[in-house]
């Protein structure tokens, strides 16, 4: 069976030996080649024919950014992960790096001095992510806790006969999310009648550029949330990086709180966490959405969800970069619909207005938070 095959793009000669060294001890693996800079990677592209490009955002005389707008030119289906520092800057280059076509990002550990963190982050972050883009074309069996299971017909949308009117909406997302929710976000009108709450698998920084990128495109608010927040209409709230993100009710309403308790799922924060307290908060009035993402974060949410009586949605295989969240939910029978990516935000919006309409008729079962 052929070896996936790297090529790893870094200025800095320990990262470059390191990456290839961890990349090139898993049998599944092959580091075809390596590039200091931009230049030099654009020329051995044609030489060695990987199949997938480990970027670097900061070098010089060619950075990441001008070299993936000169892969796409080229070759438009190659993967590309950005491999890049939790700062400012390079959040920001990342984030522009995704919306050129880069297929994902992974983080640089922020105590470069540490080997055996990095090492560890090589392994448990930067692998199953190569594996997840290229393994199924290789033939590579992805691990159990990423990997769909296999079903033995198509996933069944789940029958519903919930009347309970949408008050919230909760997403969950991960891989290919920024893309993904820059399509939806932007769709949803500008006097949308209720509070979203997102969860994007992001470190810190990443979270309040990517709101603060979204609510330039979108005509509802975006913002990063925070502890004691008011969930108010037409607002989205990006749970921020590394902390878990809840919604509790209150007399006047419902709130958020934030926290760092232990990742769920291997992620912090977590989809399961968010939305298990949309249910307990909402009960048949919550509206989950799980997009695009690798692993099964917000399987268990989603089954309280709709233990509760709340409505699921899930994100179509053909149009997700990787159907491993929403995969899971659809195949566990708990989504009411799955749709492609463009027609997510219309069947929100009408779900949500639908419910509206047939409460000022009389003939829902009433608005509001539980209490």
């Amino acid at each position: 069976m052929p070896k996936i095959r790297v090529l790893v793009v870094d200025d800095s000669v320990v990262v470059r030996r390191m990456v290839s060294d961890v990349l090139s001890a898993d049998p599944q693996l092959e580091v075809a080649a390596t590039a200091a800079n931009g230049k030099i990677a654009l020329a051995r592209l044609t030489q060695v024919n990987p199949d997938i490009v480990i970027l670097d955002v900061e070098m010089p005389e060619m950075d990441g950014l001008e070299t993936l707008t000169n892969i796409r030119k080229s070759f438009p289906s190659l993967p590309v992960i950005m491999y890049s520092t939790v700062t400012w800057r390079g959040a920001e280059s990342t984030l522009e790096a995704l919306a050129r076509g880069a297929a994902d990002y992974v983080t640089k550990p922020s105590n470069v001095g540490s080997a055996v963190q990095a090492i560890e982050t090589i392994r448990s972050q930067l692998i199953p992510k190569i594996k997840a883009f290229c393994g199924r074309a290789q033939g590579f069996e992805l691990p159990p806790d990423l990997a769909v299971p296999p079903a033995a017909k198509p996933p069944q949308p789940r029958l519903s006969r919930s009347t309970a009117r949408v008050d919230v909406v909760a997403i969950g997302v991960s891989t290919g999310g920024p893309n993904a929710l820059a399509d939806l976000l932007p769709a949803l009108p500008g006097d949308f009648p209720v509070p979203v709450v997102i969860v994007q698998h992001m470190p810190p920084v990443f979270t309040r550029l990517l709101a603060e990128r979204l609510a330039a495109r979108s005509q509802i608010a975006v913002k990063e949330g925070h502890g004691g927040a008011v969930l108010e209409p037409g607002c989205a709230w990006v749970a921020p990086g590394d902390y878990h993100m809840i919604v509790e009710a209150e007399a006047n309403g419902a709130v958020l709180r934030t926290h760092q308790g232990p990742p769920e799922n291997s992620c912090r924060p977590a989809v399961d966490v968010l939305f298990r307290s949309v249910a307990e908060a909402y009960k048949p009035h919550a509206l989950a959405v799980v997009m695009t993402g690798m692993g099964q974060d917000g399987l268990r949410g989603c089954e309280r969800i709709c233990e509760l009586g709340g409505q699921v949605l899930a994100q179509d295989a053909a149009s997700s970069v990787v159907w491993g969240m929403p995969g899971f939910v659809a195949k566990a029978g708990l989504a009411s619909k799955i749709l492609p990516l463009d027609q997510l935000a219309p069947e929100i919006t009408r779900q949500v207005l639908v419910g509206r309409a047939r409460d000022s008729r009389g003939l829902g079962n009433g608005p509001g938070v539980a209490s």
